[in-house]
């Protein structure tokens, strides 16, 4: 399974304040859980062939080796607090469940 995640930060959250976050804590604790396959977090840069902004500033894409595990290490103290954490930061975020097409 893969999940996306879409998302805007929070009026009151500043950029370097969610990037350090998410590099110090989110990315490196998410991909240890032994769950996941990898995960990956970017920045929205623009729409392609457009001047328009973005719809969202973040995109995660989270790889799910073993689902019921992912549930195991979600209900865990640490990504409790991780989740927390994330909303906390992520105005409203879209988490899209997915499976790969032909697969």
């Amino acid at each position: 399974m893969r999940i996306i995640v879409l998302f805007n930060l929070r009026h009151d959250v500043s950029v370097a304040d969610y990037e350090a976050w998410a590099v110090k804590t989110d990315i490196p604790i998410v991909n240890a859980l032994g769950s996941i396959k990898s995960f990956t977090v970017l920045k929205a840069t623009g729409v392609l062939g457009s001047d328009a902004a973005p719809p969202y500033q973040y995109v995660e894409i989270v790889d799910v080796a073993d689902e019921t595990q992912f549930g195991t290490d979600c209900a865990t103290e640490t990504m409790k607090k991780v989740a927390a954490e994330f909303q906390a930061l992520a105005d409203n975020p879209v988490f899209i469940a997915t499976t790969e097409l032909g697969a």
